[in-house]
């Protein structure tokens, strides 16, 4: 009986592990923040504010295997996907400090929307 309470789980852990619906919604277009708990204080506060996509923050130090299958190797660093596949990339400075603005992210969106018409 425990085995079938834990199936579920490990279900779920096989899907984040390998970096499927890491952005919850229904927009084709995902724009996922990495960071590190180390370098909270230059977390980029904006990107929940962004329209016509998904968000989400992923912390390295607890999500290492998404850190490796997204090539992280600068935070805070902001990936857009569009249906899975990486389309835009914006990183940090060598200060971790993100230098992209929203207005910069966002008309990136904006582009891959209106490319895919």
């Amino acid at each position: 009986m425990r085995y079938l309470v834990l199936l579920p789980l490990f279900f779920l852990i096989s899907l984040i592990s390998k970096g499927q619906d890491i952005c919850v919604g229904n927009e084709e277009l995902c724009v996922i923040q990495f960071n590190a708990s180390f370098n909270s204080s230059n977390s980029v506060d904006w990107c929940e504010d962004l329209t016509d996509c998904s968000t989400s923050d992923v912390d390295i130090m607890k999500n290492a295997d998404l850190q490796k299958q997204y090539k992280i190797v600068v935070v805070p660093t902001i990936l857009i996907l569009d249906d899975g596949e990486e389309v835009g990339r914006f990183q940090a400075n060598i200060m971790m400090v993100m230098e992209a603005t929203k207005e910069e992210v966002q008309e990136k969106i904006d582009e891959i929307i209106m490319s895919n018409f």
